[in-house]
């Protein structure tokens, strides 16, 4: 029987932060597949699919080691105005990590974790944001979204400046 137990403890245990760096190597996969986001201009793309529900993504900022994405339906929020579902993102070419830094979906960060939360509290939060955004990823592939549906909107980002935008949202 003491055997049984020392097998068992042996057995690594994935800690959250594990979890969530695998989340976002994930999510990496998933949009380069849907978008190769890394080789688009900065500016507005929209996806039509004929199902109703064109999908925006807006290119804020190219660099050298990451790109900075918004990706949303075109639609609108009835009391903020603000494109919602909404995700703003931060791809790391280098690493092959893609991060939601932040989603708004009726509510800002610090309406639902707090200002000042504990470290346990960010990572639960960011474990939640990035799976939504997993789970949004394939059903977009699902959907027929991708690379051949694409095409530049004129007028740039959704709202017209992703500077503003990205401001607003911080």
């Amino acid at each position: 029987m003491p055997s049984l137990i020392a097998q068992t403890a042996r057995i690594p245990r994935l800690s959250r932060f594990a979890w969530l760096m695998g989340l976002y190597a994930e999510n990496h996969a998933r949009l380069s597949r849907l978008f190769a986001p890394a080789g688009l201009a900065p500016g507005g793309y929209r996806s039509v699919v004929g199902d109703g529900l064109d999908l925006q993504l807006d290119v804020l900022e190219q660099h050298r080691y990451t790109t900075e994405l918004r990706l949303t339906y075109a639609l609108r929020d009835p009391l903020t105005g603000e494109p919602d579902p909404s995700a703003y993102l931060r791809l790391y070419h280098d690493a092959r990590q893609l991060e939601a830094t932040h989603c708004y979906v009726g509510r800002r960060w610090q309406d639902v974790i707090g200002m000042y939360p504990p470290p346990a509290r960010v990572v639960g939060h960011r474990l939640r944001m990035n799976t939504f955004l997993g789970k949004w990823l394939e059903y977009l592939a699902e959907r027929g979204h991708g690379v051949a549906t694409l095409r530049p909107v004129d007028g740039g980002t959704a709202s017209g400046d992703g500077t503003k935008d990205l401001a607003a949202s911080a």
